[in-house]
């Protein structure tokens, strides 16, 4: 029995190699595609519940304090950076844990915001937070009281 030349075949092993190439290729291209949709939609995602915990503690404290005027009813805290930008989602994860930090101020009278903001600058100035396995190093830049609303600007860097 006689085995045939493989150069009589050389035309369709290259034909099927760049078509096996070409799907290769092509389900890599389509991976990443999806990758970074799928990454667009987890950030998204994130953030939204992020918003809706901050929306629904923002209501619960309102409905608790609402007749009374003179007190802290609402909490935010605002981020600066001077430096290189962080990532909106571990910013945003930065200061819904100083939120955690600072809600024993809610309900507390605005009239004593002096030792309140001692108190709060003692507490968080040059506090270390932990995200995502790195240590962010926030600094309180401003405190503003109005309208039952406490104002925080902060400076958060690595």
């Amino acid at each position: 029995m006689r085995v045939p030349p493989l150069r009589r075949f050389r035309p369709f092993y290259q034909a099927a190699s760049i078509f096996v190439l070409g799907m290769v290729i092509g389900s890599v291209v389509y991976n990443s595609l999806y990758h970074a949709a799928y990454e667009k939609m987890w950030e998204n995602n994130m953030e939204q519940k992020l918003k809706i915990s901050q929306y629904e503690e923002d209501i619960d404290n309102l409905k608790k304090y609402s007749n009374q005027s003179t007190v802290i009813k609402e909490i935010k805290i605002r981020s600066e950076q001077k430096a290189k930008p962080l990532d909106s989602l571990i910013v945003k994860e930065i200061i819904q844990l100083m939120g955690k930090d600072l809600s024993a101020l809610r309900g507390r009278n605005v009239f004593d915001i002096d030792t309140d903001s001692k108190l709060t600058r003692s507490l968080l100035d040059d506090k270390v937070y932990t995200v995502r396995e790195k240590d962010y190093k926030v600094t309180i830049r401003t405190m503003l009281v109005m309208e039952g609303v406490l104002q925080i600007w902060v400076d958060i860097h690595s």
